[in-house]
């Protein structure tokens, strides 16, 4: 016998998402046989055995709709609460350590207190990898197309009796900043970064020029 309480609770539950969907499985069980079918024609409806219906059907009389749930799994418990687990994904995309670029499983153990393996599986739970940079290169050159298709062409297809020679268009000038901000690391995405710029606030790239030669 199934109370008015109980029926909606298993209806609640029936609607649960996917992340719950093996209870709702049980709940859909249960509320089949409440409405007084039998355990073969709810295994034929739900696509199951009367073995599972007839489990579920028992375990729900002997203990009510708390019986459906999943039973706590055997093994140690979490050693990591959620305060360090969140220390950790913080020091990881806010901070760098001192005299390196990025932290290292080994370096942010050092600095948490933790053990190596601990900071390996919180970064692979969050997706993040510091030691992964991604380059790239926004021009806001109007005629940025036809300069490349011409130095392109120029590389591919060279004209007659000539050398094409690429040479710096700066030499010897130090870069020193980008021509954006540095876009941090966030979970799943590796740290975004510009070309750098050199002192003069163009960028440092290499431009072919044609020596002619006659034959």
């Amino acid at each position: 016998m199934v109370s008015d309480a109980q029926r909606e609770e298993l209806q609640r539950i029936a609607r649960q998402s996917r992340s719950r969907r093996s209870v709702a499985f049980r709940a859909r069980i249960i509320l089949r046989c409440a409405a007084g079918t039998d355990n073969a024609a709810v295994a034929r409806n739900l696509k199951t055995t009367g073995f599972t219906v007839g489990f579920w059907r028992n375990r729900f009389i002997a203990g009510g709709v708390n019986a459906l749930l999943d039973e706590p799994r055997p093994g140690a418990p979490r050693k990591l609460g959620d305060d360090a687990i969140a220390r950790v994904v913080k020091l990881t995309l806010e901070s760098v350590p001192k005299g390196a670029t990025h932290w290292s499983t080994r370096s942010l153990a050092d600095k948490t207190g933790m053990s190596q393996s601990a900071i390996s599986r919180i970064w692979r739970a969050f997706g993040l990898q510091p030691h992964r940079t991604q380059s790239f290169q926004l021009s806001s050159d109007p005629f940025l197309v036809e300069k490349v298709r011409d130095i392109v062409g120029l590389y591919m297809n060279p004209p007659d009796h000539a050398v094409v020679v690429c040479v710096d268009e700066k030499t010897q000038i130090q870069a020193l900043s980008r021509s954006q901000p540095i876009l941090p690391l966030r979970p799943g995405e590796p740290e975004r970064r510009t070309h750098i710029m050199n002192v003069m606030g163009r960028h440092h790239f290499s431009l072919p020029w044609m020596w002619r030669r006659e034959l």
